[in-house]
This record gives C-alpha cells, sequence and structure tokens, in this order.
C-alpha cells in the first residue's frame, strides 16, 4: 500500500524567513488553509520537517 500525506497550511507566513517561504511554495500551497496530496517520501517529509510549524499533516492509506 502506498502511503499519501494531506498537507495543509494553517498558519500564515508572514514573519518568517525566506527559506521557509519558499518551502511553502514548493509544496504547492498558497493561502491559508488550503491542502495538497504528495506521495510520502523522505524529500517531502524533510520539507514537512522545515515548516512543521505552519502545518497540518494527514497520512492517507491508499490501496493500489
Amino acid at each position: 500500500m502506498a502511503k499519501t500525506l494531506k498537507i495543509t497550511l494553517v498558519r500564515s507566513v508572514i514573519g518568517y524567513v525566506q527559506k521557509q517561504r519558499v518551502t511553502v511554495k514548493t509544496l504547492g500551497l498558497h493561502r491559508l488553509n488550503s491542502s495538497v496530496t504528495h506521495n510520502d517520501t523522505p524529500q517531502i517529509r524533510g520539507m514537512i520537517n522545515v515548516i512543521s510549524h505552519l502545518l497540518r499533516v494527514e497520512e492517507i492509506e491508499q490501496e493500489d
């Protein structure tokens, strides 16, 4: 079974450093409460760890 992550931006990026703002855009998040889904990979997990204080992450189990 492949895991998918649902990532939601729950805090504003105002007042945070440029690197964190870029990471939010790289994940595909644009405004508060917007959500995206990504496959569970080490690269995505690394980006989530950098900005975990701004996000809510849910694991979604999908059957192949």
